[in-house]
Protein backbone atom coordinates (compact mmCIF):
# COMPACT_ATOMS: atom_id res chain seq x y z
CA UNK A 1 0.00 0.00 0.00
CA UNK A 2 1.03 3.84 -0.92
CA UNK A 3 0.90 6.15 1.80
CA UNK A 4 0.34 9.97 0.61
CA UNK A 5 2.00 11.95 3.01
CA UNK A 6 1.54 15.95 3.37
CA UNK A 7 3.22 18.39 5.55
CA UNK A 8 0.43 20.74 6.04
CA UNK A 9 0.35 24.23 7.56
CA UNK A 10 -2.38 27.04 7.56
CA UNK A 11 -3.59 25.52 4.14
CA UNK A 12 -6.99 26.06 4.50
CA UNK A 13 -7.19 27.74 0.57
CA UNK A 14 -5.84 24.92 -0.69
CA UNK A 15 -6.83 21.59 2.08
CA UNK A 16 -10.04 21.12 0.35
CA UNK A 17 -9.70 20.52 -3.46
CA UNK A 18 -6.23 18.64 -1.96
CA UNK A 19 -8.44 16.21 -0.52
CA UNK A 20 -11.31 16.26 -3.27
CA UNK A 21 -8.18 15.02 -5.71
CA UNK A 22 -6.62 12.67 -3.04
CA UNK A 23 -10.38 11.09 -2.91
CA UNK A 24 -10.48 10.41 -6.79
CA UNK A 25 -7.19 8.70 -7.27
CA UNK A 26 -7.36 4.93 -8.30
CA UNK A 27 -5.67 2.23 -6.33
CA UNK A 28 -4.91 1.01 -2.59
CA UNK A 29 -4.03 3.80 -0.17
CA UNK A 30 -4.11 6.07 2.90
CA UNK A 31 -3.64 9.48 3.87
CA UNK A 32 -1.54 11.03 6.87
CA UNK A 33 -1.36 14.98 6.78
CA UNK A 34 0.74 16.55 9.49
CA UNK A 35 0.39 19.31 10.91
CA UNK A 36 2.93 22.01 11.77
CA UNK A 37 1.11 24.22 13.87
CA UNK A 38 -1.88 25.73 12.13
CA UNK A 39 -3.79 28.37 13.03
CA UNK A 40 -6.46 28.64 10.75
CA UNK A 41 -9.54 26.39 9.53
CA UNK A 42 -6.55 24.07 7.94
CA UNK A 43 -7.11 21.00 10.84
CA UNK A 44 -11.23 21.44 11.46
CA UNK A 45 -11.45 21.11 7.27
CA UNK A 46 -9.80 17.51 7.08
CA UNK A 47 -11.90 14.57 6.34
CA UNK A 48 -12.08 12.32 9.22
CA UNK A 49 -11.55 9.47 6.32
CA UNK A 50 -7.66 10.85 6.68
CA UNK A 51 -5.53 10.69 9.33
CA UNK A 52 -4.15 13.94 11.24
CA UNK A 53 -0.82 13.89 13.43
CA UNK A 54 1.09 16.91 14.53
CA UNK A 55 5.18 17.76 14.97
CA UNK A 56 7.39 20.54 14.83
CA UNK A 57 6.81 22.98 12.38
CA UNK A 58 9.37 22.37 9.10
CA UNK A 59 8.84 20.00 6.32
CA UNK A 60 11.28 17.94 7.27
CA UNK A 61 10.79 17.22 10.98
CA UNK A 62 6.71 16.73 9.52
CA UNK A 63 7.41 14.43 6.43
CA UNK A 64 9.14 12.46 9.23
CA UNK A 65 5.99 12.58 12.14
CA UNK A 66 3.96 11.38 9.03
CA UNK A 67 6.00 8.76 7.92
CA UNK A 68 6.22 7.03 11.43
CA UNK A 69 2.18 7.26 11.77
CA UNK A 70 2.07 5.98 8.04
CA UNK A 71 1.49 1.92 7.45
CA UNK A 72 2.41 1.76 3.76
CA UNK A 73 5.79 -0.01 2.42
CA UNK A 74 6.09 2.90 0.02
CA UNK A 75 5.98 6.53 0.66
CA UNK A 76 4.75 9.25 -1.07
CA UNK A 77 5.07 13.03 0.15
CA UNK A 78 3.71 15.98 -1.28
CA UNK A 79 2.74 19.45 -0.78
CA UNK A 80 -0.93 20.88 -0.21
CA UNK A 81 -0.86 22.74 -3.33
CA UNK A 82 -0.88 19.57 -5.11
CA UNK A 83 -2.26 18.46 -8.03
CA UNK A 84 -2.01 14.50 -8.99
CA UNK A 85 -3.84 12.46 -12.14
CA UNK A 86 -6.03 9.59 -10.90
CA UNK A 87 -3.71 7.10 -12.23
CA UNK A 88 -0.67 8.21 -10.95
CA UNK A 89 -0.28 5.43 -8.01
CA UNK A 90 -0.67 2.72 -10.60
CA UNK A 91 1.98 4.39 -12.09
CA UNK A 92 4.22 4.71 -9.02
CA UNK A 93 3.51 1.01 -8.06
CA UNK A 94 4.81 -0.30 -11.46
CA UNK A 95 7.78 1.49 -11.27
CA UNK A 96 8.26 0.11 -7.99
CA UNK A 97 7.54 -3.51 -9.64
CA UNK A 98 10.32 -2.78 -11.15
CA UNK A 99 12.63 -2.35 -8.87
CA UNK A 100 13.04 1.50 -8.59
CA UNK A 101 12.95 2.70 -5.01
CA UNK A 102 13.08 6.54 -5.35
CA UNK A 103 11.64 8.60 -7.39
CA UNK A 104 9.59 12.33 -8.71
CA UNK A 105 6.86 13.05 -11.24
CA UNK A 106 6.99 15.58 -14.12
CA UNK A 107 6.72 18.86 -12.52
CA UNK A 108 3.82 21.15 -14.08
CA UNK A 109 2.29 24.69 -12.66
CA UNK A 110 -0.89 25.74 -12.78
CA UNK A 111 -0.56 28.63 -15.05
CA UNK A 112 -0.80 29.35 -18.72
CA UNK A 113 3.06 31.54 -18.48
CA UNK A 114 5.15 30.18 -21.00
CA UNK A 115 7.97 31.39 -18.42
CA UNK A 116 6.10 29.24 -15.72
CA UNK A 117 6.48 26.28 -18.36
CA UNK A 118 10.23 27.33 -19.09
CA UNK A 119 10.54 27.02 -14.83
CA UNK A 120 8.74 23.46 -15.26
CA UNK A 121 11.15 22.48 -17.70
CA UNK A 122 14.31 23.50 -15.78
CA UNK A 123 13.39 21.99 -12.39
CA UNK A 124 12.71 18.41 -14.47
CA UNK A 125 16.53 19.18 -15.79
CA UNK A 126 17.80 19.95 -12.85
CA UNK A 127 16.70 17.29 -11.65
CA UNK A 128 18.00 14.75 -14.87
CA UNK A 129 21.17 16.40 -14.89
CA UNK A 130 22.30 17.23 -11.33
CA UNK A 131 19.99 14.71 -9.26
CA UNK A 132 18.42 17.16 -6.99
CA UNK A 133 14.30 16.35 -6.54
CA UNK A 134 12.43 19.36 -4.42
CA UNK A 135 9.44 18.70 -2.51
CA UNK A 136 7.05 20.19 -5.40
CA UNK A 137 8.06 17.15 -7.94
CA UNK A 138 6.68 14.67 -5.22
CA UNK A 139 8.75 12.29 -3.44
CA UNK A 140 8.43 8.64 -3.76
CA UNK A 141 10.87 6.19 -1.84
CA UNK A 142 10.53 2.65 -0.16
CA UNK A 143 9.86 2.29 3.76
CA UNK A 144 13.15 0.35 3.53
CA UNK A 145 15.42 2.62 1.57
CA UNK A 146 14.03 5.52 3.38
CA UNK A 147 14.84 3.37 6.82
CA UNK A 148 18.19 2.56 5.86
CA UNK A 149 18.85 6.50 5.05
CA UNK A 150 18.03 7.74 8.72
CA UNK A 151 14.61 9.29 7.30
CA UNK A 152 14.00 12.43 5.83
CA UNK A 153 16.80 14.99 7.05
CA UNK A 154 15.57 16.56 9.99
CA UNK A 155 15.83 20.04 9.01
CA UNK A 156 12.88 22.85 8.73
CA UNK A 157 13.97 23.74 5.38
CA UNK A 158 16.20 22.25 2.53
CA UNK A 159 15.19 19.21 3.22
CA UNK A 160 14.35 17.92 0.05
CA UNK A 161 18.22 19.33 -1.48
CA UNK A 162 20.24 17.45 1.57
CA UNK A 163 17.75 14.64 1.24
CA UNK A 164 19.00 14.68 -2.93
CA UNK A 165 22.80 15.05 -2.04
CA UNK A 166 22.59 12.28 0.55
CA UNK A 167 21.21 9.82 -2.32
CA UNK A 168 24.13 11.14 -4.84
CA UNK A 169 26.54 10.18 -1.99
CA UNK A 170 25.56 7.08 -1.94
CA UNK A 171 24.64 6.51 -5.81
CA UNK A 172 21.08 6.07 -5.46
CA UNK A 173 19.02 6.50 -8.75
CA UNK A 174 16.74 8.95 -8.94
CA UNK A 175 13.39 7.92 -11.69
CA UNK A 176 10.62 9.56 -13.20
CA UNK A 177 7.50 8.29 -13.02
CA UNK A 178 4.85 8.92 -15.78
CA UNK A 179 2.69 10.95 -14.65
CA UNK A 180 2.59 14.64 -14.13
CA UNK A 181 1.91 16.73 -10.98
CA UNK A 182 0.42 20.11 -10.99
CA UNK A 183 1.62 22.15 -8.74
CA UNK A 184 0.63 25.97 -7.35
CA UNK A 185 2.64 29.13 -9.35
CA UNK A 186 1.01 31.54 -6.61
CA UNK A 187 4.70 32.19 -5.14
CA UNK A 188 6.13 32.77 -8.37
CA UNK A 189 3.40 35.23 -9.18
CA UNK A 190 3.23 37.18 -6.72
CA UNK A 191 6.76 37.68 -5.69
CA UNK A 192 7.71 37.73 -9.73
CA UNK A 193 9.24 34.77 -11.05
CA UNK A 194 12.95 35.94 -11.78
CA UNK A 195 12.81 37.33 -8.63
CA UNK A 196 11.37 34.00 -6.78
CA UNK A 197 13.66 32.02 -9.14
CA UNK A 198 16.96 34.38 -7.92
CA UNK A 199 16.19 34.28 -4.04
CA UNK A 200 15.68 30.34 -4.09
CA UNK A 201 19.09 29.63 -6.23
CA UNK A 202 20.50 31.87 -3.47
CA UNK A 203 19.51 30.52 -0.39
CA UNK A 204 20.30 26.93 -1.99
CA UNK A 205 23.84 28.19 -2.42
CA UNK A 206 24.14 29.14 1.08
CA UNK A 207 22.88 26.22 2.29
CA UNK A 208 25.79 24.11 -0.12
CA UNK A 209 28.16 26.54 1.48
CA UNK A 210 27.24 25.72 4.79
CA UNK A 211 25.58 28.69 6.14
CA UNK A 212 23.03 28.11 9.33
CA UNK A 213 19.88 26.89 7.99
CA UNK A 214 17.79 28.53 10.51
CA UNK A 215 19.36 31.84 9.13
CA UNK A 216 17.95 30.29 6.10
CA UNK A 217 14.75 30.12 6.86
CA UNK A 218 14.93 33.34 8.19
CA UNK A 219 15.48 34.72 4.61
CA UNK A 220 13.01 32.53 3.48
CA UNK A 221 10.39 33.65 5.21
CA UNK A 222 11.31 36.73 4.50
CA UNK A 223 10.57 36.43 0.51
CA UNK A 224 7.64 34.15 0.70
Amino acid sequence: MISIIVPILNEEKNIQRLQKNLKALQGEFEVVFCDGGSTDRTLELIDPAFRVVNGRKGRGYQMNEGAKSATGDLFFFIHCDTVLEEDVLNKISLNVKTGKSVGYLRLEFDSASWLMKICAFMSGLRTSVRKIVYGDQGIIITRELLEQLGGIPQLPIMEDLEFSLRLKKQNIPLEQVRSKIITSSRRFEENGMFRTMQQMQKLQLKYLFGKNVELILNEYNDVR
